[in-house]
């Protein structure tokens, strides 16, 4: 057994790491890590739980994440290791041997490099010592203010350490591995002017003087432009060592009396203004060096760079300024280049054509999201886009953390040797931004945004690329793009006033050259006196987002009716994304009418499709659309609402068949005209993930409109999304649906509700809230005359209950809940019922009625369907037969348990399975199994 602090928080074991679960119980284990051997009081790990005001369940939280620390361990065989976690009054204690953990041997390892005698033996224990980290200090965890103190502190001990090997490394004559290894770590530290020496002295001493030279003049200009200092006294004494050239033929720093002396000092050495006026090495100027330097090439058979950028604008015209500011703003360490101006002006299509045009800067790739902060469908979870960087970046999803600042201190660390564009389009405040800045110093962000974003220019240093409005020339090459050049040729004078009566708008001027490319016999003169007399355009004079109506409605007056009446409804959808059903469904026709429309409204620019059969709107056109009919909203709400129940019915038919309805219908439910098939459960599992956020907007608005009937429904039919990823933050949206629940007094619906959401909060580690929660859901099922939910109900709080020490009543309820499911004669919950029913008889120490009731459940089966089920049944017989000492009957059940799990691609089962076989037999053949299935689950995420 080993406990990790040195990178992801983990207890590593033979069978591989303990299943630590959410974040904060990762931030409650290193916390008793640190203070390994000495209680840990109850406020001190509050503190390291959470960030602001604690919840007033903390006790409670902490008390359930202990639980199941304790339960980890004891199945970790903890106890044969030395290790217990005791409860000590208000505190909690981990006692274990210090050599069980990775920064005390990482201590010990330095403590005996620094005894060496020799620079070789010293250079193998720091090396060893190093070779214990495994990314950033508590990586995985909530880090709460006394876990980042504690990471900080480790994080300076390990770069320490680094230095010091250098030096080793210095006193063999091996310069060149000095500087390689410090290379790294200055990129990762810019202001670090300990390492910027090491590396200076390494280069020089390695004949690297030029070099050595530029890692100074860089450091100090980052120092001013960062900090407002001058070098001190590490940097000043490396940089006058090399202008006089001495020999560097150990690692020893220069003594203090010769070198740092005020006369050996060089002028310039206190500081930059003074640098030019040295000796002759310091009158020369460094030569010029590009603001983006070549990348070196990848090696062979490394994956592509990453890239999310969306396709570059086409019709791109002007802006050569702009674009010029921006590559000025981009050269440097760690930019950040924010553009801004008004709605529509086209900050994204300046953002996008800068990043198409430059590829070769940014050889480790591009990551683009767009923040929203200004759109009606409200702005991303942070967690979602930095988990949306991470996925990209390599990341298993298994490993992205829960909580947004390990997320974002993952990100940071990932990228900070890379040389990655990192585009943040449309974002609304500086502390958005700031999460998601990466870590690299040869970094670049580029944010767009309406607002100045002071803030950020204060902070990070931001660069600011401000975007007015276009030129009148530069407007007309626009048109021109459009409609021809020979076309504007003709008439230029009136080409020159539609630009100015567009207001220099580019979203403007692409729909009015869309509308007239469509119809030739027009003249540009007609449709600018028709422009002269639009009160719109003296709204958008005055007004932001107001001024592309007039464009827009000499655009729309000339659709046909299908389309118009299509984009009108459009206006009124709650989510970001439409598909030819969302369509069909607001509009009241048929998918295939829905898209001829949707195709009439992308060739008039009013849609734009960003993948095959999947359409957005552009924010300032969804408002125009929904001023067409505002009469049609609440109808066109209930047609999208009924069409995301009757799609997600079919998708958790299709990804969990067997199962019995989530609920009836409501009386006026509006069958849409078709509804999407599923081939399989992949695909279904697919449009569920897809679709999460635009379900979750649709669900709040049906909220908002006091339409809680569909709104609860919509939420509960995500159950298989959330059973995949129960720790992907599912509680706040359960919530949203038990308040539509209780609005519309529905005891059926709140039970069921809180059945699921009791399960999500037992998963995050949150066991006393859901205890609370799911005590009152069987009971609501029972008043609502639902004895299958109310089964489903009691084997949930049967699981909180055995966790929290309360076995026989827990079994209790899991008798109760496998005679509900007999009266009704539902196998597929008798199943669920009797499964948990015997894995608890097992863990009660009852191995005969364990194996009665996996056995009568066994006989219920199988279905196809059942496959997981029917291996975890297997499992317990197994286990159940070795605690009855019947060896043989035991091993061939759980092998066979693996067998059945490893057919059908359900690896979780396979490794439970395995790991009860490798607790009682060596056989190589189980080890590698279970090796593979685990590798198999890691690369599944």
């Amino acid at each position: 057994m080993e406990f990790r602090l040195l990178g992801t928080v983990s207890v590593e074991t033979l069978t591989g790491p303990l299943p630590l679960g959410p974040a904060k119980r990762r931030s409650l284990l290193a916390a008793l890590l640190l203070s390994a051997n000495t209680p840990v009081s109850l406020g001190r790990l509050t503190e390291c739980l959470w960030d602001d005001e604690p919840p007033s369940q903390a006790r409670g939280v902490i008390q359930g994440h202990v639980s199941r620390l304790r339960a980890l361990l004891a199945g970790a065989d903890a106890e044969a290791y030395g290790v217990e976690l005791a409860t000590l009054g208000d505190a909690y204690v981990l006692r274990a041997p210090e050599t069980l953990l990775d920064s005390q041997r990482f201590e010990e390892l330095l403590m005996l490099a620094r005894e060496q005698r020799g620079p070789m033996d010293a250079v193998l224990m720091f090396k060893e010592a190093l070779s214990l980290w495994q990314g950033p200090a508590l990586s995985g965890a909530f880090a709460g203010p006394p876990l980042r103190v504690a990471a900080h502190s480790l994080e300076e001990s390990r770069l320490a350490t680094v230095e010091e090997l250098s030096r080793a490394y210095g006193a063999l004559g091996e310069h060149h591995r000095a500087a390689a290894l410090l290379t790294a770590e200055t990129v990762a530290h810019p202001l670090r002017e300990s390492l910027a020496a090491e590396l200076m002295l390494a280069l020089f001493r390695a004949g690297r003087q030029s070099e050595a030279l530029d890692r100074f003049h860089r450091t100090r200009r980052l120092l001013a432009d960062e900090l407002g200092i001058d070098p001190g006294h590490d940097l000043a004494d490396a940089y006058a060592l090399i202008l006089r050239g001495a020999p560097g033929t150990t690692g020893a720093a220069p003594p203090k009396s010769a070198e740092s002396s005020p006369a050996a000092a060089p002028p310039g050495a206190e500081g930059p203004s003074r640098v030019a006026g040295g000796g002759p090495d310091a009158a020369a100027p460094a030569p010029p060096r590009p603001p983006f330097p070549a990348a070196p090439p990848s090696p062979a058979g490394e994956p592509p760079p990453v890239d999310l950028l969306p396709r570059a604008p086409r019709g791109f015209h002007g802006r050569a300024a702009e674009l010029a500011a921006l590559s000025r703003s981009a050269a440097g360490e760690a930019p950040v280049c924010l553009v801004t101006g008004p709605a529509g002006v086209g900050k994204t299509a300046l953002a996008l054509q800068w990043a198409h045009r430059n590829p070769a800067l940014f050889p480790d790739g591009r990551l683009f999201a767009d923040l929203r902060g200004f759109s009606a469908a409200g702005e991303p979870a942070l967690i979602d886009v930095l988990r949306e960087f991470l996925l990209t970046l390599g990341v298993s999803p298994r490993r992205v953390p829960e909580s947004v600042p390990a997320a974002a201190a993952l990100f940071r660390s990932l990228t900070a040797r890379r040389r990655l564009l990192v585009v943040l389009d449309n974002a609304r405040d500086s502390a958005t931004v700031r999460t998601l800045l990466p870590g690299g110093a040869d970094c670049v962000t580029l944010v767009t945004s309406r607002h100045r974003l002071e803030g950020l220019i204060a902070s990070d240093a931001a660069r600011p690329v401000p975007l007015d409005t276009l030129e009148t020339d530069d407007g007309t090459a626009l048109l021109a793009g459009v409609l021809g050049e020979e076309r504007v040729l003709a008439e230029p004078v009136a080409a020159r006033r539609l630009s100015e009566l567009c207001g220099g708008l580019p979203l403007a001027l692409r729909v009015t050259a869309a509308r007239l490319a469509g119809r030739p016999l027009w003249t540009l003169a007609a449709l600018a006196g028709e422009l002269a007399d639009e009160r719109g355009r003296l709204a958008y004079l005055d007004v932001d987002d107001t001024g592309v109506a007039a464009a827009l409605r000499l655009t729309v007056q000339h659709l046909p009716p299908g389309a118009v009446h299509q984009l009108a409804r459009l206006g009124h959808h709650p989510g970001g994304h439409y598909d030819p059903y969302a369509a069909a469904a607001l509009a009241g026709t048929d998918p295939v009418t829905a898209r001829a429309a949707l195709e009439q409204l992308a060739a008039a620019h009013l849609v734009t499709e960003t993948a095959p059969g999947r359409w957005v709107l552009h924010d300032l056109v969804r408002l125009y659309a929904r001023s067409l009919d505002p009469a049609s909203a609440r109808e066109a709400l209930i047609g999208v609402l009924d069409h995301c129940i009757a799609t997600a019915l079919a998708a958790a038919d299709t990804a969990e068949p067997g199962g019995e309805p989530c609920f009836v219908l409501p009386e006026d439910f509006r069958r849409p005209s078709a509804v999407q098939d599923f081939a399989d459960r992949a695909e279904a599992m697919r449009w569920l993930a897809t679709e999460r956020e635009d379900l979750a907007l649709t669900a709040l608005a049906a909220r908002k409109a006091g339409l809680d009937d569909r709104a609860w429904r919509i939420i509960l039919l995500q159950w298989p999304q959330m059973v995949w990823r129960v720790r992907d933050s599912w509680s706040p949206l359960l919530e949203l649906a038990l308040e539509a629940a209780r609005a519309e007094k529905d005891a059926y619906a709140e039970s069921r509700v809180l059945t699921l959401l009791g399960w999500v909060l037992t998963e995050e580690g949150r066991t006393a809230e859901a205890a609370a929660l799911l005590e009152r859901s069987p009971v609501l099922a029972r008043e609502a005359g639902d004895p299958l939910g109310e089964a489903t109900a009691l084997v949930n709080l049967a699981v909180v209950q055995a966790e929290l020490g309360e076995l026989p009543t827990a079994l209790e309820n899991c008798a109760r809940a496998v005679e509900l499911t007999r009266g009704e004669d539902d196998r597929h919950t008798e199943m669920l019922t009797l499964q948990h029913l015997a894995r608890m008889h097992l863990t009660a120490h009852r191995p005969q009625e364990a194996l009665d009731c996996a056995r009568t459940a066994l006989d219920l089966g199988p279905e196809h369907e059942e496959a997981a089920r029917r291996s975890l049944l297997l499992a317990v017989c197994g286990e159940a037969q070795l605690a009855l000492g019947d060896e043989e009957d035991g091993v061939r059940l759980l092998d066979r348990a693996a067998q059945e799990a490893e057919r059908d691609g359900y690896d979780e089962g396979a490794v439970r399975a395995l790991e009860a076989l490798l607790r009682v037999s060596g056989r190589p053949e189980f080890r590698r199994r279970h090796d593979e299935a685990l590798r198999r689950l890691a690369e599944e995420g």
